[in-house]
């Protein structure tokens, strides 16, 4: 039996921006992707059918945006054999709104270290950190941990393979910071947060999930927020996640005819190579799509669409330059492949 994603159009509509750039089962939620969840769990990997609805009695469709779990999966399988119907399953978690990534995060977490450490040894947890709870840390091979505080009691804290926890930072899981990955001196990291690989981080962090090769490597507060790959936020960059109300916070979607609630902590979603400029203050319920530049004294708007320059048009000879200087401090280079999706991007962004 073979199966395959489905992402529709509807679906990558409303999972905007980060469904610009990437599958729905690409999205890092936990300390896993949503496919290599499924790849973990199945010992197979599973390719993705955009709109794909012909007929393969020999193919089955799962819905990229479920999320498994050890638990779930094999009913998951099973309902999707005979065509998924959420009402059948409603213990099954799935992505509706980016906002879902962060809210969902803290349950991802705790399924996906008992994944990963299951019947495993952690690295040796060096004397000069100060340790709550060690049976719920698992530290990987070849990172470097020294003179931190790590407070499992709220949650697992998971450390990818090479990643650095610098002398004086205070995690409090649940936390996972991916692969090549550096917290910087003195941060302050709250659960449920999700580090995703060769990103650097900093400052006060609190319920939130980066994707790979960003940074927020200064002091801050980023708060109940989703930061794509490839982003940067600049020294002093803070984002609002409650309203001076305690009201509830909503997104614009970004045709602009429908809202999404998210309750009353909600910050930042931005989407992949965005940046912010230093001392930028950022409102709640703001969503940023794709290669945005964000700077200026005034808060920005709660809905940016891609390829903007503060309230200009990006141009995107200018923007795939910039993106290939980023890239190249983190010894990468912008592929054609990458050109050729954001050049599409910028066409129908920019209508």
């Amino acid at each position: 039996m073979k199966y395959r994603f489905i992402d529709t159009a509807a679906q990558r509509k409303a999972l905007w921006p980060f469904a610009l750039t990437r599958s729905v089962a690409d999205f890092r939620l936990g300390i896993l992707t949503i496919r290599e969840k499924w790849a973990l769990l199945t010992d197979f990997n599973i390719p993705d059918a955009l709109d794909d609805f012909s007929e393969d009695p020999d193919c089955i469709s799962i819905p990229a945006n479920l999320i498994p779990t050890p638990l779930n999966f094999l009913g998951i399988l099973d309902q999707c054999k005979i065509g998924w119907k959420a009402h059948a399953m409603p213990d099954v978690s799935k992505i509706e709104h980016p906002a879902n990534i962060f809210q969902l995060t803290d349950a991802a977490l705790r399924s996906d270290f008992e994944l990963l450490t299951r019947n495993r040894t952690s690295q040796p947890i060096d004397p000069s950190n100060r340790v709550l709870h060690p049976n719920q840390i698992f530290i990987e091979e070849g990172a470097r941990v020294w003179g931190c505080t790590l407070n499992a009691s709220t949650g697992p804290i998971y450390i990818g393979k090479n990643a650095t926890i610098m002398e004086g930072s205070c995690i409090r899981g649940p936390f996972a910071l991916g692969e090549n990955s550096v917290v910087k001196m003195g941060s302050m990291i709250y659960g449920a947060t999700s580090v995703g690989s060769h990103c650097v981080v900093g400052g006060e962090i609190k319920n939130c999930v980066f994707f790979e090769y960003s940074n927020k490597a200064h002091h801050g507060y980023l708060g109940d927020s989703v930061i794509g790959a490839w982003c940067n936020l600049g020294a002093g960059t803070t984002n609002s996640n409650v309203k001076n109300t305690a009201g509830e916070i909503r997104y614009q979607s970004v045709d602009e005819d429908t809202v999404f609630s998210a309750g009353q902590k909600a910050g930042l979603l931005m989407g992949d190579y965005s940046r912010i400029s230093i001392q930028t203050a950022i409102n709640t319920g703001t969503m940023v799509g794709v290669c945005c530049h964000i700077f200026g004294a005034e808060f920005p708007p709660t809905l940016m669409r891609s390829f903007r320059w503060g309230k200009e048009k990006y141009e995107l000879d200018k923007a795939l330059h910039h993106i290939q200087n980023w890239k190249r401090m983190k010894g990468q280079e912008l592929t054609q492949s990458e050109i050729d999706l954001l050049t599409q991007i910028h066409q129908q962004e920019n209508l």
